[in-house]
């Protein structure tokens, strides 16, 4: 290997240009010039217009079926831009803040011919760079030579497209003993992805017989409920609970996944917080702003379970979703163990939705 970046560490670079507001080049059979919507702004679109090709906005399914777009690319809605359209116009097509207040944005014309593999891979990029799911694209020439004269990152997507969809491997940092309120017999474990994107952690209570179902809890972060006590989700006694479990148990892990907002960040968990103020329940958010229902990756915690050494797990969760993910990645579950605490006047409605469409056991 030579002193460049590989793949991995191309698309890491290209996820910090994009929430920089730099622009990006995805080499697929057409070559691409993506820029997130979000963080576009006035000078860096008067630059992708003097390229003279017409610029289309890549939206998700989800998004586009919201703003009555047309989708002709399965899960990708290419909209053509107006000649006169403004940065504003992008940006309320991309963030639903104001569709209530001004519901009529188009009329929209989808895009119908042409390859939408490298909108596809440019919204998948937002996504995972945790930003509105919406990319300006214009077509150009030679992009390997025009990223390097504008020092732009180039991602050829024949390489792309096979992580783009997955998780990156978790590597052991460090581990050091915790004490906590639960127990002092506290150890916790870092891990660190090669993409680099977030860390996710391990808390080990006690010493554990690794040739008997743990006690497990697959958590991820909330920083409104962990962190501040928030009474819109059941989180943070969530946690405390299975930590207290566990502590009363002697022996357990906790896993603790930053993948906040089902995978989608703080601040758009927040733009669904305001959707749901609106009337949205939490699921119709997340579509609204172009997302699935979930947008995580269980998977990184049972690759986590097995590089502890652990094989079964006695699962902490509501959510039969967490125990089909351990069985289909190798981790046998031996029992599911309900954690119902924290309902209250300004949850229910909240806990209601993941019964009655996320299939929660509440």
């Amino acid at each position: 290997m030579g002193l460049g970046p590989d793949i991995v560490e191309t698309l890491a670079r290209a996820r910090a240009d994009l929430r920089m507001g730099v622009p990006i080049v995805v080499l697929g059979d057409t070559h691409m010039l993506a820029v997130a919507v979000e963080t576009l702004t006035e000078a860096r679109l008067v630059g992708l217009r003097a390229l003279g090709a017409a610029p289309e906005l890549a939206l998700t399914g989800w998004r586009a079926d919201t703003l009555k777009a047309r989708v002709y690319d399965g899960d990708v809605a290419r909209i053509a831009v107006p000649e006169a359209a403004a940065l504003g116009w992008l940006k309320s097509l991309a963030d639903p803040a104001d569709d209530l207040a001004t519901p009529m944005k188009g009329p929209l014309r989808s895009v119908r011919d042409g390859d939408a593999a490298p909108h596809r891979a440019a919204l998948q990029l937002c996504k995972s760079a945790q930003l509105l799911p919406a990319a300006l694209c214009v077509e150009i020439t030679d992009g390997l030579g025009f990223a390097a004269t504008h020092g732009l990152t180039a991602v050829p997507l024949a390489l792309a497209a096979p992580l783009l969809g997955g998780s990156s491997l978790l590597h052991p940092v460090v581990q050091a003993r915790l004490p906590v309120e639960a127990s002092e017999a506290g150890r916790l474990h870092v891990f660190r992805p090669d993409d680099g994107g977030e860390e996710h952690y391990a808390f080990e209570i006690g010493r554990p017989d690794r040739s008997q179902p743990v006690l497990a809890r697959l958590h991820s972060a909330c920083f409104t409920g962990d962190v501040m006590g928030s009474l819109k989700c059941d989180c943070g006694p969530q946690l405390r609970g299975a930590l207290a479990q566990m502590g009363a148990e002697g022996a357990g892990v906790l896993l603790y996944m930053n993948q906040e907002g089902r995978g989608i960040g703080l601040a758009n968990k927040m733009r669904a917080y305001a959707l749901q103020d609106q009337g949205f329940d939490t699921v119709d958010a997340n579509h609204r702003l172009g997302f699935e229902d979930d947008e995580r990756d269980f998977r990184l915690g049972s690759d986590i379970l097995k590089s502890m050494g652990f094989t079964a797990v006695r699962l902490l969760t509501n959510n039969p979703a967490k125990v089909t993910m351990m069985e289909a990645s190798g981790i046998t579950v031996a029992e599911r163990v309900p954690l119902k605490v924290g309902e209250n006047r300004f949850n229910r409605d909240y806990l209601a939705t993941k019964a009655a469409k996320s299939g929660h056991l509440l």
